[in-house]
C-alpha cells in the first residue's frame, strides 16, 4: 500500500459556490473557505471534499466522477437540478441498477445511482 485517501479535490472556477453545491448533496460540516481559492467540507462519512480555483475552464469529459447512492434516482436527480445541477441524457436502468448522469454547476459529470 502506498497510502490512504486524504481528500477528493475538484479544480474549479468558484470554490465557494461549488463547495456550497456539493455540501447540499452530501451534508456534513459547514464549508470552510480557507482562502479565496480553496474551500472544503467533510462529509458525514468522514471524507473531505475540497475545491481549488484554477485559471482554465473545464474542456473535456471527466476522467473520474462521483457516484452518489440514493434511494430514489428520479427524486434525487430532481433535487439535484433544484440545487443547480443539470441532467445529462436519459435515466438508465438495467439488471444491475438505475442511474442518472448529471453535471454540477461547473459542468463536472456525476451520477445518482441505485443498485438493483
Amino acid at each position: 500500500m502506498l497510502g490512504t485517501l486524504d481528500e477528493v479535490v475538484f479544480d474549479c472556477a468558484d470554490p465557494v459556490t461549488l463547495s456550497a453545491f456539493w455540501h447540499e448533496v452530501f451534508g456534513g460540516s459547514a464549508p470552510v473557505h480557507r482562502r479565496a481559492d480553496w474551500s472544503y467540507f467533510d462529509t458525514p462519512a468522514g471524507l473531505r471534499i475540497a475545491f481549488q480555483r484554477v485559471p482554465e475552464g473545464k474542456s473535456a469529459k471527466n476522467r473520474l466522477h462521483l457516484d452518489v447512492a440514493v434511494a430514489d434516482v428520479p427524486a434525487a436527480a430532481a433535487a439535484a437540478v433544484a440545487l443547480g445541477a443539470s441532467l445529462v441524457g436519459e435515466l438508465h436502468s438495467d439488471s444491475v441498477g438505475t442511474f442518472q448522469v448529471l453535471h454540477d454547476p461547473e459542468g463536472n459529470e456525476w451520477c445518482v445511482v441505485k443498485p438493483a
